[in-house]
């Protein structure tokens, strides 16, 4: 509750839809109906993350409670409780969630909370309920800021953003293919998403959006599935372990680890929080734009497809590499 808004938490009813969806996939892929793959322990590791999840806004929720309260006091209107304020309240929650999951893949202080949502190498419904027990201490809940200045209580924010929750559960299937033209164009799908969480070079750093595709397609991010390659899942360099505590702190681990070591610059050691995942001071470790440079330089009639750098651009991406580590 927010000051005497108290609305329900729409995932929290969703529950006995998550179980129900979850069990009925689990189903159709055992018995064949359908295409996808289970693994029990990395299912477990799955609903143990997200378990912790919910412990964790149990205990950490306040911070962005408070913050956003606080920011609550300097809006320039207060835009009330009418229908059309939780629609544009959706929307504009929506387009952010994009612009944060955006961020997640190409800053590495926010990849370490939001990689061990991409770390099993199955897509399956239990994928959907791993999630970060680390989001609060990146700080990106700032980014809802905005909205709350311009009138629209946190308490409504909270509670629209749970259907965006649950919109993206049911996405993380192979069960479902292909949908129909005009929904593939305006939201996001389970093919849109198998895309996100792929890790062949042309899917990588694609997809971000939350429900509605357009932003994707607006932004130029948008990939499209295609039918003579599918998706591989998981993150570059698999973690190898099911342990959810490793899962859930590896990357943050390895990252004070790098920004730590001896003999960097502060630019570097800054580099290794802030630059994207697999940025290095000496260029020994793969980025997404060397992973897609170097596919292309393989495979050169693929140069300029969706989610593939053009040749030109491709050397252009190793020469500013190149050129940051010599500063």
């Amino acid at each position: 509750m927010m000051d005497g808004y108290d609305f329900p938490k729409v995932t929290e009813l969703a529950i006995p839809f998550f179980v129900a969806a979850i069990l009925l996939e689990l189903w159709l892929v055992r018995s064949g109906r359908a295409r996808g793959a289970f693994e029990t322990r990395d299912t477990l590791t799955s609903l143990m993350m997200g378990t912790g999840n919910v412990v964790a806004g149990i205990l950490l929720g306040f911070v962005a409670y408070w913050a956003l309260s606080w920011v609550w006091k300097f809006r320039l209107f207060d835009l009330g409780l009418h229908w059309w304020v939780f629609v544009a309240a959706f929307l504009a929650d929506d387009l952010r969630y994009y612009w944060y999951h955006r961020i997640a893949h190409r800053c590495r202080w926010v990849w370490a909370e939001h990689v061990n949502h991409h770390s099993s190498q199955h897509y399956n419904l239990s994928t959907a309920l791993r999630q970060s027990w680390t989001g609060t201490f990146t700080g990106m809940f700032a980014l809802q800021a905005p909205i709350v200045l311009l009138g629209v209580h946190p308490a409504v924010i909270a509670f629209v953003f749970g259907f965006n929750l649950v919109w993206q559960f049911w996405i993380h299937t192979e069960t479902i293919g292909r949908m129909w033209g005009w929904f593939e164009a305006i939201f996001n799908t389970p093919s849109h998403h198998r895309v996100h969480h792929a890790t062949n070079p042309r899917y990588l750093d694609a997809n971000y959006a939350g429900t509605l595709i357009i932003w994707d397609r607006m932004f130029g991010t948008f990939v499209e599935e295609l039918e003579e390659e599918r998706p591989r899942y998981g993150i570059v360099k698999n973690l190898g372990t099911f342990n959810p505590f490793k899962v859930a702190f590896h990357e943050w681990i390895g990252m004070f680890r790098d920004a730590a070591a001896p003999g960097l610059t502060l630019r570097q050691r800054l580099g290794y929080l802030f630059m994207p995942p697999g940025w290095s001071h000496d260029g020994s470790r793969e980025t997404s734009e060397s992973l897609k440079a170097d596919f292309v330089r393989r495979n050169p009639g693929e140069a300029g497809k969706p989610g593939l750098p053009t040749a030109d651009s491709a050397g252009m991406a190793s020469a500013k590499e190149t050129a940051w580590r010599a500063t």
